[in-house]
């Protein structure tokens, strides 16, 4: 498996139960725009759609709405604000399986993609992006690493870190 490199500044965040990685997914649906692509880290059980549920309360999507991993179905579309393409790449094993998705139209476009299992597509996944990784500490605790690649991330991190704080222990 690939791991996705580090490209500048980080911001570590702790979160000590499923509604702080929630939140912390709703604070960066408050602050993400068109064309921003979240790609999420981490293994089986570590947060990643709790996080993009965050994202999407964040993004003002239907309370209603159930979110979950489309981990079947590729890729689940919410609307809110703007809309949010959760994209779930978990059983893709190849670039060419990758390609055959049509997925460029979601990836910096009218809404914002939070794409799970990132690692699985980093080749041909846009450079610039704000990466999540999620890792399971403890039973409930998970840590969130964020690691912006191009200005426009690292200007969207700046942006979140107040709130971040807010949300949950923020270890910069």
């Amino acid at each position: 498996m690939i791991d996705l490199p580090p490209e500048g500044p980080t911001a570590v965040c702790i979160s000590a139960s499923p509604e702080e990685t929630r939140a912390l997914g709703e604070v960066m649906g408050r602050h993400v725009g068109a064309g921003d692509l979240i790609a999420l880290i981490g293994e089986l059980g570590s947060g990643k759609t709790v996080f993009v549920a965050g994202l999407a309360a964040g993004l003002g999507v239907d309370p209603t709405a159930h979110v979950s991993s489309p981990t079947f179905t590729i890729m689940h579309r919410y609307l809110g604000r703007l809309p949010l393409y959760h994209i779930d790449l978990y059983r893709i094993e190849t670039p060419e399986a990758l390609a055959t998705l049509g997925l460029e139209e979601y990836l910096e476009g009218d809404g914002v993609a939070a794409i799970e299992w990132a690692e699985h597509g980093v080749r041909m996944l846009p450079k610039e992006r704000l990466t999540v990784r999620l890792r399971q500490t403890g039973l409930e605790t998970r840590t969130v690493e964020l690691v912006p690649a191009g200005d426009r991330y690292r200007t969207l991190l700046r942006r979140m870190t107040s709130d971040l704080a807010a949300a949950t222990r923020l270890l910069a």
